[in-house]
């Protein structure tokens, strides 16, 4: 299984993350984020203990494919 690297935060200071994945193979993206460690927004959400919660900037959205190809699309 290879990973395919869709792409990092443009803005990321560090350069290395976030970053986005797509799996070909099992057909799923990967998101490397920031943990989301605020109980607040943590109970706003059901997640179940085998799941966690990274965050991403919006501006990430455009590394996923159904975006890009929405965008090339004026039917969509």
């Amino acid at each position: 299984m290879a990973l395919i690297k869709l792409g990092k935060d443009p803005e990321s200071p560090s350069g290395g993350s976030p970053t986005v994945y797509l799996d070909d193979e099992k057909d799923t993206y990967l998101v490397q984020g920031w943990r989301v460690e605020d109980i607040e927004r943590l109970r706003q959400m059901d997640i179940p203990g085998h799941e966690t919660v990274v965050e991403i900037p919006r501006r990430m959205v455009q590394f996923f494919q159904e975006v890009k190809q929405g965008d090339e699309d004026p039917d969509v």
